[in-house]
């Protein structure tokens, strides 16, 4: 059995008919993401990395110079500031990225990141490409199809500009 079927039988059966198919939609997404996530955290937990504290290492190893303002940071991985601050510290703590405020404007803090920033942000890399980036859980052909329904999504809440 199906939970979510399930709901989607009991949403019309309590006159909901016209939500139901949304209903399904975004229940559907939360389970998947929530899918997704457990198999994203099982590869990077035994690195020390969450999710946002790889998108942060990834994001500073494809700079030229290995470094961005925080602010720039957050907006490139679309979070809010204090995210971002977060995951700096605990990657500062782990001796992969360092702060600094930066040399023209003192107001501006500088993340950079650390050799073994780099090297960690490789491993994680290689490790998610091997285990869940190359299997995402659907057949080949199926996996553009997502990208475009969900590209479609994201488009409609403004994420794309």
């Amino acid at each position: 059995m199906d939970p979510i079927e399930e709901a989607g039988r009991q949403w019309s059966a309590r006159g909901w008919d016209d939500a139901t198919p949304g209903m399904l939609a975004v229940t559907s997404i939360m389970r998947a993401q929530a899918i997704v996530q457990a198999r994203v955290d099982a590869v990077l937990r035994p690195l020390g990395l969450t999710f946002a504290r790889y998108e942060l290492l990834q994001l500073l190893s494809f700079t030229r110079e290995g470094s961005l303002p925080m602010t720039r940071a957050g907006a490139l991985l679309q979070v809010h500031p204090a995210s971002v601050t977060n995951a700096a510290q605990r990657l500062e703590a782990a001796e992969l990225v360092v702060r600094r405020p930066s040399p023209s404007d003192g107001r501006v803090v500088v993340v950079s990141i650390t050799d073994e920033g780099r090297r960690v942000a490789a491993k994680a890399t290689d490790a998610l490409n091997a285990e869940v980036f190359t299997r995402p859980g659907l057949a080949p052909d199926r996996v553009q199809d997502l990208v475009d329904v969900l590209r479609e999504l994201r488009a409609d809440a403004g994420d794309i500009e």
